[in-house]
């Protein structure tokens, strides 16, 4: 008989995914009835992909039950096709906006993916973002719809919010293939009161070899993936974002040692410290991300974040990025989510505006059977 091992303490749900992923050997041993369990977890947080690229870099498909091979080959499948659809989406977009000589920057994981980072590795893609100056936007527009890429019949109300208050357009969907970009003018929409210069965003972008497209500099890559994460509202694949900021710090700061001391001082001058320290502290005590316990510190006083408030917004976070599936959900992960979904529509608009918002979309749903999402 073998001697029995001790067990290790329960981790949250998004804490056992991650630790898997970063040492897949320890799932060796694994009965088929745990497997399945993180598969599903895996799969409902969009992290499946990443599983599979880390088993497979590890040498270790072979050593997982042959069921779980299935699961694991039809992810990786999957990624690679949506690299290939994504590489013939951004060379349809190339020919279509190459002519307007305008700078067009990628931006979040079709950027990852064109530039190469590991980031990019076993991720899955939705939409392509773009990043364009505001004064061109109209124009970029109409040649997209020229090129067959349209706007999905929408609500008055929700494209004068969408032009008016946010910092993207309505998505515009090909009717061809059925691919779908968001056109950005910004990384934070106007109405939050403290979204950077996009300007100062554009000049800092670096060129993408053999494309046209451009991408935002290391540091404000990883600064637009820290507020896009800690003021998003809904956080169903919040942890697929916070295993992209880990993979980004993990490469940029390896590549330079300038890179700390560099992305605080960024993050206080696009007027994003907040954000960016919260990602900061966040990567570190859910993802044991390698980040410098003074740079943490400074981060953390340089945006007006105490201990305290800095504390539980992490636990906030913890509960709230584990996997939506019913095998995990537990009442404090909705309360959490709950809580975060009110603070990031309390950050994108202010409060008067934010409560005759909710108030007509309530109704919207109420009495015309929307399914539209706020």
């Amino acid at each position: 008989m073998k001697p029995s091992r001790p067990t290790d303490p329960p981790r949250a749900p998004a804490q056992e995914l991650i630790a898997l992923i970063r040492m897949p050997a320890q799932a060796r041993d694994w009965t088929l009835r745990r497997w399945d369990r993180i598969l599903r977890m895996a799969r409902a947080s969009n992290v499946l992909g990443r599983l599979a690229y880390a088993i497979e870099q590890a040498s270790l498909r072979d050593q997982v039950p042959e069921r779980v091979q299935f699961h694991l080959v039809a992810i990786e499948r999957l990624t690679r096709h949506q690299r290939e659809a994504l590489d013939w989406e951004c060379q349809h977009l190339e020919d279509a906006l190459q002519g307007m000589r305008l700078p067009l920057v990628l931006l979040k994981g079709a950027a990852y993916a064109k530039a190469g980072l590991q980031a990019a590795q076993g991720r899955l893609f939705g939409d392509i973002d773009l990043l364009v100056p505001r004064e061109a936007l109209e124009a970029v527009e109409d040649t997209l719809k020229m090129h067959g890429w349209v706007r999905d019949q929408m609500d008055p109300y929700d494209v004068r919010y969408y032009r008016e208050w946010m910092h993207e357009l309505p998505p515009m969907r090909n009717l061809v293939r059925g691919t779908v970009i968001d056109l950005h003018h910004n990384i934070l929409p106007p109405s939050t009161g403290h979204a950077p210069d996009p300007a100062l965003l554009i000049a800092a972008s670096l060129p993408i070899d053999g494309t046209c497209f451009r991408r935002l500099a290391d540091t404000d890559l990883l600064i637009h993936s820290a507020t896009h994460l800690f003021h998003e509202t809904e956080l169903k694949n919040g942890l697929r974002d916070l295993l992209d900021l880990d993979g980004l710090l993990r490469e940029f700061s390896a590549a330079s040692t300038e890179f700390w001391p560099a992305l605080l001082t960024r993050g206080q001058a696009l007027g994003l410290a907040r954000p960016l320290a919260l990602a900061l502290h966040c990567c570190a005590r859910l993802a044991d991300t390698p980040i410098p316990e003074p740079v943490r510190l400074q981060a953390l006083r340089s945006a007006g974040l105490s201990r305290w408030r800095a504390g539980l917004l992490e636990a906030l976070y913890r509960r709230a990025l584990s996997p939506h599936h019913e095998l995990v959900d537990t009442w404090p992960m909705h309360l959490a989510r709950f809580c975060l979904y009110v603070r990031g529509h309390a950050l994108r608009m202010p409060a008067g505006r934010l409560a005759l918002h909710l108030t007509r979309k309530a109704w919207w749903r109420m009495f015309k059977s929307s399914s539209r999402k706020i």
